[in-house]
């Protein structure tokens, strides 16, 4: 039997060491840290093929969700095909939102164009103030990544026979070793999953590449009634903007125009503001985008303070506790790629650059790596 090393055990380190044993390898992967730490848990747990368009990234993202339903269904780990809900505050916005709903309905996407009436019969949470109307997909799908990712590295245990090194270090890669601390690991394959280790292992190919970090801010809240129920993940219009896929509606230029002179501060921040709510009633709440390769430790207050502004116009928070902030960080691709596949020396490859989307993504994109290598 071949061997594998993957090298970080985020979500696109899981993904990958889950289709090299599919494909007959024994897998071992290696992570720094004694868990997982890093934007695979920092997120909302959102699989979220609304925001992908249609062809090769919807039918990734559908893939990967269908993998993720698999291993819960067989690890008994929670979560909630709970769909989207867009909403529409402003005549544009709507105006958006029935264009997507035609172009989304014609893919054969599984939409609905939902009233004012209609979004309160189903979503009582939402805001009813100056609502017109909303776009819901059936699509979308919530876990928590927290537990998620956890769950994840032990169903490669205990289902594929996949080995962790937690908290050692990979400190030098070649053709066919593995230098972890003083230990050298033989292999036939190495794959390096991990944007730190990437950015260490191989600092000038890093440089070279079209890619940059974003650094987001979110929270998680507690609603004081026990049973609060948003019943689905729900986003407000900056939302529109953010998604690739609602590039195809016409309109959607002139709305962006309109939050570029009335939500600035909102644009120069890169926030646009959704919400998911896990099996506990935690609401986790979020976010802004800042790029560059470097950071500021330390959250601002003040665009937490604009994201939950900005909540507070499609849903009411005035008795939810606020229990948990923190940043995450994952590396971006900043020529518009949606992934970054490199082969810096024999039998040695660097899958990286997925840019936020790993939960929607990384499953469907780690088998077709593998399979595109001919492993």
């Amino acid at each position: 039997m071949k061997n594998a090393v993957v090298v970080g055990a985020g979500i696109v380190g899981l993904s990958v060491a889950r289709a090299l044993s599919l494909k007959g390898y024994s897998v071992t992967i290696v992570e720094r840290s004694e868990q997982a730490v890093g934007a695979s848990i920092r997120n909302f747990g959102m699989i979220w093929p609304i925001g992908q368009p249609s062809g090769e990234l919807l039918d990734r993202a559908n893939r990967t969700k269908t993998i993720w339903k698999g291993i819960a269904d067989s690890t008994g780990l929670w979560y909630n095909e709970s769909g989207s809900l867009h909403a529409a505050y402003q005549e544009d916005e709507w105006i958006v939102l029935q264009e997507l709903y035609e172009i989304f309905k014609a893919e054969g996407r599984f939409v609905e164009l939902l009233n004012k009436s209609q979004i309160i019969d189903r979503f009582n949470a939402v805001n009813s103030h100056e609502l017109i109307g909303g776009l819901f997909s059936s699509a979308e799908m919530i876990i928590d990544p927290r537990v998620g990712i956890k769950t994840v590295a032990i169903y490669l245990t205990e289902f594929l026979n996949v080995q962790f090194k937690w908290g050692q270090a990979v400190v030098g890669v070649e053709t066919g070793k593995v230098f972890v601390g003083n230990e050298e690991i033989h292999t036939d394959l190495v794959f390096i999953c991990s944007g730190a280790d990437f950015e260490t292992l191989y600092p000038v190919l890093f440089a070279s590449k079209s890619i940059t970090k974003c650094k987001l801010q979110m929270m998680r809240f507690k609603s004081a009634n026990d049973h609060f129920n948003i019943g689905t993940s729900l986003c407000g219009g900056l939302s529109l903007i953010h998604y690739n896929s609602f590039k195809a509606a016409p309109s959607l230029e002139s709305l962006k125009k309109r939050y570029e002179a009335e939500l600035s501060t909102y644009i120069k921040h890169g926030i646009h503001v959704m919400v998911s709510q896990n099996n506990f009633g935690e609401l986790t709440v979020g976010d802004s985008h800042e790029y560059g390769l470097t950071f500021d430790p330390f959250d601002s207050t003040y665009i937490n303070e604009l994201i939950v502004a900005y909540l507070n116009q499609f849903i009411n928070t005035s008795d939810w506790k606020l229990i948990q902030s923190w940043n995450g960080i994952y590396p971006k691709m900043t020529n518009g790629d949606n992934k970054l596949i490199e082969n810096p020396e024999k039998d040695v490859y660097i899958v990286n650059g997925v840019g936020g989307a790993g939960m929607t993504m990384s499953f469907g994109l780690g088998e077709e790596v593998i399979n595109e290598l001919k492993l």
